[in-house]
């Protein structure tokens, strides 16, 4: 009995301290502050509104074209001096009628064709090395502007040897075409004689 008693005064005085020092853990036990965290800053950047582009447009002022010179007409005896010499008989006119021939000269008629500018052959290198002298006679056709065209030796002396010089000057020859009726017409088969001349070359 004495061995119950005891272990039932042990077991309460134990509980006893049991409370008593749980009591006094919980009034012990310190209350933590709250934990303060910082403030997170955020910061939102604003997109800039695209301003529509602006559309510039200039003008120049551009100067109007200027007028095209009207071309000038010259109408000019060209009296050309060229390396080898030659001599040429006035151009002889054949009409292809039954009147005379006409030599252009200072008595032509105003209404026959009349050279207004005369281009001098050049004289062939071999012939002048040569010393050859000799003649062409050509017959050739007039437009209605002047040109000369159709151009053909008719003869020659010696042959061939002053063909092409002969022909290319005659080429270039301008004419004050006939004019019938106040208008200007083509002429055909006139001729003329070109001479070559080597003393004319010194």
């Amino acid at each position: 009995m004495k061995k119950v008693i005891t272990i039932t005064m042990l077991a309460s005085a134990t509980t006893f301290g049991l409370f008593a020092f749980m009591s006094y853990l919980v009034s012990n036990d310190q209350v933590l502050p709250p934990e303060i965290l910082p403030d997170v800053i955020v910061e939102v950047a604003q997109l800039q509104e695209e301003k529509p582009a602006k559309v510039i447009t200039r003008f120049t002022n551009v100067p109007p074209p200027m007028p095209k010179p009207m071309p000038r007409t010259f109408e000019t005896i060209v009296e050309t001096n060229v390396e080898g010499g030659y001599d040429y008989e006035s151009p002889v006119i054949n009409l292809n009628n039954d009147g005379p021939s006409l030599t252009l000269g200072n008595n032509t008629r105003d209404n026959d064709a009349r050279p207004v500018v005369r281009i001098n052959p050049k004289y062939p290198i071999d012939a002048a090395r040569d010393g050859t002298e000799g003649w062409v006679k050509l017959r050739f056709d007039i437009n209605a502007l002047g040109s000369v065209t159709n151009i053909e030796v008719i003869d020659a002396q010696p042959k061939r040897v002053f063909n092409k010089a002969a022909r290319q000057a005659l080429k270039k020859w301008k004419y004050r075409a006939k004019s019938t009726a106040g208008k200007t017409v083509a002429q055909q088969g006139l001729t003329v004689q070109l001479d070559f001349n080597i003393d004319q070359q010194s």
